[in-house]
């Protein structure tokens, strides 16, 4: 393309004001279109090195204040205001009115369960045999496997490698846990040291791809869902029906009936989620709190469960499979995003668990909302009324 007009980039500083400004400067050159919201920022333009690449300023979305929601998690205890970064009107009046109910009831009970990030290379061979015999190989050599990729972090550790044969291949998911990093690129570093490993080694020197998408990355995936990606967290509840009535206008058996009904229609949809809106929560959370937000693909995913206990009351959990959130590194150390962060008591070193309870309280406090407006009749007219900006 020889009238191809490259970006400007400065190849031995581009992360400066300057810099910046000059591209805003060939984009309202190039298109007519005034950047002033866009170059309207608090940001270090040096900051943002290893976040983002031509760095011309910032999209600046809405905060809102939701709470507060009392939390009872092995990390998170006590009652949290969440921040919540949202263009969507409405929703954080909703997150704030189910966080109401579930403060009122106890609190919200929240369990990490699991942790597990992957990386899933598949090996080729010439048969299913071959394919077969190296797949107990990897068992004989998993200490040496797990050296070599322990040799690239401190922090990731492998802790085992699941198996899954096709044909003459040989897809395999290295399972890691990764501290208070969400963890992907540290997983791809340290298993592509460990698959160059395996190829010097193993008498077939196997050729492999680093990736056979059994990892699913920024995807849903069932796999996911049975296996764990990330944190699998449990949030639950029990919510006195006196409770319900008085604060929803919406009696636990018939929540229970809509359970029912939503479970058929959620299993006929094939949905990754059988609860209201879990993706509303989580985005705005990963926004304001500099997660990745391309993780919402696979943060999303949710099983809700309940039950009408014999005193009328009524038990409701979330459990998200694959809940992917860092307390430290990526976009966590930015200015905003610090900030909300240290809201949660959230930011650093040995955070990320506290963070994941507090996500699937808010998660759960969202789909009692939603689920008990849409039962009430308030769904549409609250839309009506907070998430208009029209004249």
């Amino acid at each position: 393309m020889n009238d191809r007009i490259p970006i400007p980039r400065d190849p031995a500083n581009d992360y400066t004001a300057e810099m910046a400004q000059q591209r805003r400067e060939f984009v309202t050159g190039r298109t007519g279109t005034s950047l002033q919201h866009v170059g309207s920022f608090t940001v270090d333009p040096a900051q943002v090195a290893g976040n983002i690449e031509n760095y011309l300023g910032v999209a600046q979305v809405p905060i809102g204040l939701a709470g507060p929601l009392r939390i009872n998690g092995e990390q998170a205890s006590g009652d949290f205001y969440i921040p919540l970064a949202t263009t969507e009107g409405t929703l954080v009046a909703s997150y704030s009115r189910g966080m109401r109910l579930l403060s009122e009831s106890g609190g919200v009970t929240v369990t990490v369960v699991k942790r597990s990030m992957q990386r899933a290379p598949v090996f080729e061979f010439a048969s299913a045999r071959e394919a077969r015999d190296f797949g107990q190989w990897l068992i004989d050599h998993f200490d040496a496997i797990r050296a070599a990729a322990a040799a690239t972090t401190r922090i990731g550790k492998l802790t085992d490698i699941e198996q899954y044969a096709v044909g003459n291949l040989l897809y395999t998911r290295c399972n890691y846990t990764t501290g208070d990093a969400a963890g992907q690129n540290m997983t791809g570093k340290a298993t592509l040291a460990a698959c160059e490993w395996i190829k010097a080694q193993h008498p077939l020197h196997p050729s492999y791809i680093l990736s056979g998408s059994i990892d699913t990355d920024k995807k849903h995936s069932t796999i996911n869902t049975l296996r764990t990606r990330g944190r699998r967290v449990i949030a639950e509840v029990t919510i006195r029906n006196e409770t319900l009535q008085r604060l929803m206008r919406v009696e636990a058996k018939t929540l229970l009936r809509s359970r029912q009904i939503s479970q058929a229609g959620s299993f006929m949809a094939g949905s990754a989620n059988n609860g209201p809106h879990a993706a509303n929560g989580i985005a705005a959370m990963f926004i304001a709190t500099g997660q990745d937000v391309a993780n919402v693909a696979e943060s999303h995913a949710g099983i809700t469960y309940a039950q009408l206990l014999e005193n009328g009351d009524y038990y409701w959990s979330v459990t998200l499979p694959s809940l992917i959130v860092a307390s430290y590194g990526g976009g966590t150390g930015l200015g905003t995003q610090r900030e909300c962060l240290e809201m949660l008591g959230c930011y650093g070193a040995g955070k990320a668990d506290r963070l994941a309870e507090i996500v699937a309280a808010v998660v759960l406090a969202g789909d009692v909302s939603l689920g008990s407006a849409v039962l009430a009749g308030d769904w549409v007219s609250s839309h009506d009324k907070l998430g208009r900006n029209r004249p």
